[in-house]
Order: structure tokens, then sequence, then C-alpha cells
């Protein structure tokens, strides 16, 4: 049995600021998400994680590092592009109110139309490629390591359509079944072959003691 623990990157300045970071943006992680991923590393220090992955992007590549100091052992951590987050095109870097306002059709179905979203209308990626090369991951990783702990430092976007994808979730429920990910929330799922993947928690937030 593999077992996932999903854990979304720690808050940034334009998460505060509301803009969208994708596959090509960064900016630098909150001082206070620092304290978020020590809080992190406490809840899965005894996970017996074996192994540690991230996206490259500095956002999640700095919170990986950070919360694998933290545990037992410090895991061997390596960097894997087909977690990075899912490719905005034209928004990166955009505040949300500025894209529903110049791209409204493309802006309606990523937000209401999760079935249709394919990048159109502003050079995205959209979820068909990015589910792609994130099952590829995840099934690599599970044929690697068929009965170890393993975490997974990435991202807001990918990781929603890449966990959902596993879990069987029709794309257009995806924001109503499950709902979003928090910064620096974890998700655990577990598989015994690699091709069917069980939920035990869904963007799991209690150790960080906010409201």
């Amino acid at each position: 049995m593999t077992t996932f623990y999903f854990v979304r990157h720690g808050q940034t300045e334009w998460n505060l600021e509301k803009r969208f970071q994708g596959a090509h943006g960064d900016s630098p992680l909150l001082k206070s998400s620092y304290d978020d991923m020590g809080k992190v590393a406490n809840f899965l220090k005894d996970k017996k994680i074996r192994r540690a992955f991230s996206s490259p992007l500095p956002r999640a590549q700095k919170t990986a590092a950070t919360i694998v100091q933290g545990l037992p052992d410090s895991p061997n951590l390596s960097l894997h592009s087909n977690i990075v987050e899912v490719g905005l095109g034209d928004w990166e870097g955009q505040k949300k109110d500025d894209v529903a306002r110049d791209y409204p059709q493309a802006f309606d179905t990523y937000r209401n139309h999760l079935e249709n979203f394919e990048g159109q209308g502003f050079h995205g990626e959209g979820y068909t490629k990015a589910v792609a090369r994130f099952r590829r991951f995840i099934e690599q990783v599970s044929a690697d390591y068929p009965d170890d702990a393993v975490l997974v430092v990435a991202h807001g976007l990918i990781l929603t359509f890449g966990m959902t994808n596993l879990l069987g979730v029709p794309r257009a429920e995806i924001r109503s079944r499950l709902g979003g990910l928090s910064n620096t929330s974890t998700t655990t799922i577990h598989t015994a072959d690699g091709r069917h993947f069980d939920l035990l928690a869904w963007n799991q937030t209690d150790y960080l003691g906010k409201a």
C-alpha cells in the first residue's frame, strides 16, 4: 500500500493579492507560512514518510524543503516537473477580478464548467494535459514505493485536478463534491495497485490551529 500525503504549498504574496500564479508565475512565501510549514511537519512526523517529491517552482520547493527538515530522518526530496502547477498562460500574475473582466468566457469556464476547461481563450494548459502528467507521476511513484508513505508538495489547481481524477470525481463535480485546498493543507490518499485510489482525508488543516 502506497500512502500519499499531498500538501499544497504555503501562502504567497500573490495568494494574498488573489493573483493567478500558474506554472510560470511565482511570488514569495509569506513569513507566516513558515510557521504553518512547521505545523505540517509536526503533523506528519509520525507518518513514517520515506520519500518526498515537490514541484520545482520556488513556492512549492521551499515549502517541501522546510517540511522535510522537520521530519524524522529527513527523507530524500526530489523535484518533478509533472507536478508543477497548471499552466495559466495570459492569466499568470493577473488579479482574478481583472481576468474575470478581460476574459469573461474563459473565466466562466474555469469557475463554472471545468468539464470544458482546456485552456482555450488564454493560452493555458487545461485539464486533460495537466491530469495526464500528474497521473503518470503518481503511477510511477506507486510502482517505485509500493509499501511506503510518500510526501508530495505541489499546487492548488494541479492537486485538485489530479487528486479528484485519481478518485474518479467527474470533472463537472470537482468544485461541488470536495471543495478547494487551503495553503499548507494535507490530503491523504492511498492505493494498493497504483490504479485504484481511496481518500482518507481531504484538505486537512486542523493542525494549523486556525479558524
